[in-house]
């Protein structure tokens, strides 16, 4: 059992380097798409038009869609009314209001999660100096 629970975090860490990788081809072979000091949305169906392009394996870029999309800074620029941005750059329509609200909504639910968890750290931080604590003083 302890196997399962130790190979998550290296599979997790695996897929996260892949990711990476994947976002760091596109951000080669799209500069002016793909930009982690200027990250801005995305055309609607962008990734159809990266896949018909071949510059970039379908796999690598369902991946670092993925991973581009689901990001803080990603979500930070969906901004009512911002451009959204082809392949090359240039200006492909334009954030809704729904698609602002929703990225706000899912940036609510990171940060929730985020001070949960930091909660869940500073419990176990907690319990295990008690454990320390009881274990040291026999």
């Amino acid at each position: 059992m302890n196997d399962v629970v130790n190979k998550a975090p290296k599979a997790k860490s695996k897929n996260r380097a892949a990711n990476m990788a994947a976002l760091q081809q596109l951000m080669e072979a799209y500069p002016k798409t793909f930009d982690r000091k200027n990250v801005r949305p995305l055309k609607i169906g962008i990734q159809e038009d990266l896949i018909a392009d071949e510059k970039v394996a379908k796999n690598k870029i369902k991946r670092a869609l993925a991973s581009y999309v689901r990001s803080l800074n990603y979500y930070r620029s969906l901004r009512e009314g911002a451009e959204r941005i082809d392949i090359n750059g240039e200006a492909a329509g334009q954030v809704t209001k729904e698609e602002s609200d929703h990225a706000k909504d899912k940036l609510k639910e990171i940060n929730k999660a985020r001070q949960e968890k930091r909660k869940e750290q500073e419990r176990e931080e907690r319990l295990s100096k008690k454990l320390e604590m009881l274990v040291t003083r026999k």
